[in-house]
């Protein structure tokens, strides 16, 4: 079996070259060698101080274009919105109830 690569980015803003160097060069590289999910984190920019939800509206739409254009393939790649997935939330609620805070 192929392995799996999952990675994301908060849609707080525009992208800059520290994305491009550090990030999408290598996601760029990886998904001819790996089963990649790339996702919008947009549920977890709603923790980022001074962040709205129109700027998280905004920047995703901006942000995918950005991946787009640096050589994210959809047909090699998943892309998608952390917030399209119901069960990442039913997830996260079933696990922060039997979860010890030692163990984090």
């Amino acid at each position: 079996m192929t392995e799996t690569i999952v990675s994301g980015f908060r849609p707080t803003g525009k992208l800059h070259l520290g994305h491009l160097h550090g990030t999408l060069t290598n996601w760029v590289r990886l998904q001819d060698s790996y089963r990649c999910f790339f996702f919008v984190a947009d549920w977890h920019a709603l923790t980022t101080g001074n962040v709205t939800a129109d700027v998280i509206r905004e920047s995703t739409e901006e942000m995918v274009i950005d991946w787009l254009s640096v050589g994210l393939d959809p047909a090699r790649s998943v892309i998608f919105r952390q917030s399209d997935i119901k069960e990442h939330a039913e997830l996260h609620l079933l696990l922060s109830m039997i979860t010890p805070t030692p163990w984090l």
